[in-house]
């Protein structure tokens, strides 16, 4: 069974090497062995995951850690989702993304927003899956890869939750 929880504070190291797994697979392909050797090498989830702490979720089966995933500045923009490749369609994905979108909608936001590499089509299609919408496409320099990379932003409609004693406009 899949449990999503906020992080703790000795799961540092573990959910920093799962980030990094994840970006191997999805993201390292898209760019040169330098930057990604560079990006191994000082392993930016660390920080990360050290400057959001409990703010990130994180996805766990039988007590393990499978996933994690944030909303970044605390809005309505989903900005992380990172699965163990070992727990990939085991539903940690959709798990983090319907905790998130329930965060959000917390918030007040009335959508839940996203962006993906185009090339990542196994996250494209699972975020289309939950029922995001393409909104728009485009190419532009990112400075950590170094590289023009074309993103795709993306997003939902959400249900608000009733607050008692009030009513959401």
């Amino acid at each position: 069974m899949m449990l999503v929880r906020s992080a703790r504070p000795h799961e540092t190291d573990a959910l920093a090497q799962i980030g990094l797994a994840a970006w191997q697979k999805g993201i390292a392909p898209l760019v040169s062995a330098n930057v990604a050797a560079a990006i191994e090498q000082t392993n930016p989830f660390l920080p990360f995951v050290r400057e959001l702490g409990s703010r990130i979720l994180v996805a766990e089966t039988d007590g393990e850690p499978a996933g994690l995933g944030a909303c970044e500045h605390g809005d309505d923009v989903i900005s992380d989702i990172w699965v163990d490749p070992a727990f990939e369609g085991r539903g940690a994905g959709s798990a983090l993304m319907k905790a998130l979108e329930s965060q959000i909608a917390h918030r007040g936001y009335r959508q839940a927003r996203i962006q993906v590499a185009a090339q990542n089509a196994r996250a494209l299609q699972l975020y289309q899956h939950l029922g995001y919408q393409v909104r728009w496409r485009k190419v532009a320099f990112d400075p950590i890869l170094r590289i023009d990379l074309e993103k795709v932003g993306l997003s939902k409609a959400l249900l608000h939750p009733q607050v008692s004693g009030s009513k959401r406009r």
